[in-house]
């Protein structure tokens, strides 16, 4: 009996991790940005909402540096058990593939995609001097005085930079680069008239748009924003570009799928909740909580989107 009992414990202690529950001890969020970043904010008020449901402690650890990758490569390489998860963007899931000629961690095997948790649009501002107020005639000025004209962005190879790219390659039209080290920065460019025109977070455009220093002529996201109903979007305007800035839950590359699976109802759950739905709506943000296979296929897709649009600009961080 006692052999019996005995390899009934071994058989139990070889059950795979996703045969057990989640969380089994403190969790830690990996944000690849500092506090305060948009990022952050998200993974903290997840972070609250579970706690609060779990009884679990969750705690969030800032890496920042390298846009977004020392913090997306923390992730990659903790333990694959569920007690190391990570928000990341765009960038380091996606772009930075093309941007970087190496990465500490490769997207697509070192990775386990969760749910993609918001979109964010981003504003296509004007200096409320230039004389357009469509994106049609934006584009039909910058064809008249090619490269006359200068656009801010976030950095090189930054959302706010390709964006702009596209635009330029879709349209035909010419413009110059200036990058900047924050929204605010290149929105204030954008104000005195040092740049012209960008495509940035629709939150850092909006207050400057309703003082009337900088005009909106096109949100960046497939369809419309529900925040900013009245705007149109870049598609609707005759330019075929998308640039919507979204934001994702990982885990480490082979984290059982049932361990996969309840952080993603969890979560799902949580960008789901009054409380918190409310909260991302004053910063635009839309949740979205798809399945991991979902988010997988945007992450694709974003290769694939801006491949095109890297090669034709020539851009490259390192």
């Amino acid at each position: 009996m006692k052999i019996v009992v005995a390899l009934f414990g071994l058989m139990l202690s070889a059950l795979p991790v996703s045969a057990q529950d989640w969380p089994t001890k403190p969790v830690k969020i990996v944000v690849p940005f500092g506090p305060g970043s948009t990022p952050d904010v998200v993974a903290r008020l997840i972070a609250d909402h579970l706690q609060k449901k779990l009884g679990q402690s969750f705690t969030i650890d800032n890496k920042p540096g390298a846009s977004g990758n020392i913090g997306t490569d923390a992730v990659a390489k903790a333990a694959p058990d569920g007690a190391t998860i990570g928000i990341s963007i765009g960038g380091p899931l996606a772009i930075n593939t093309l941007l970087f000629s190496k990465l500490p961690y490769d997207p697509k095997t070192d990775i386990a995609p969760i749910t993609q948790l918001v979109t964010q649009p981003s504003a296509l501002a004007v200096n409320s001097k230039v004389m357009v107020n469509s994106v049609a005639e934006l584009i039909a000025l910058l064809k008249r005085e090619p490269g006359k004209y200068n656009f801010g962005s976030i950095g090189n190879g930054s959302l706010s930079h390709l964006a702009m790219e596209a635009i330029a390659l879709k349209s035909g039209a010419s413009m110059v680069h200036v990058p900047y080290a924050s929204s605010p920065a290149a929105m204030t460019a954008i104000i005195r008239g040092d740049v012209q025109m960008g495509c940035l977070p629709a939150i850092s455009v909006i207050p400057h748009a309703a003082s009337g220093a900088v005009k909106i002529l096109a949100v960046s996201t497939a369809r419309r924003s529900p925040y900013l109903p009245q705007i149109p979007t870049l598609k609707e305007a005759g330019i075929d570009v998308e640039a919507d800035a979204w934001m994702g839950m990982i885990a480490p590359a082979h984290t059982p799928e049932g361990i996969v699976a309840k952080i993603q109802r969890e979560v799902v759950e949580a960008i789901g909740a009054a409380a918190v739905r409310e909260r991302l709506a004053a910063q635009l943000m839309e949740p979205v909580g798809n399945s991991p296979a979902e988010f997988r296929a945007r992450i694709d897709g974003e290769i694939a989107r801006w491949a095109p649009v890297i090669r034709a600009a020539n851009i490259k961080v390192n």
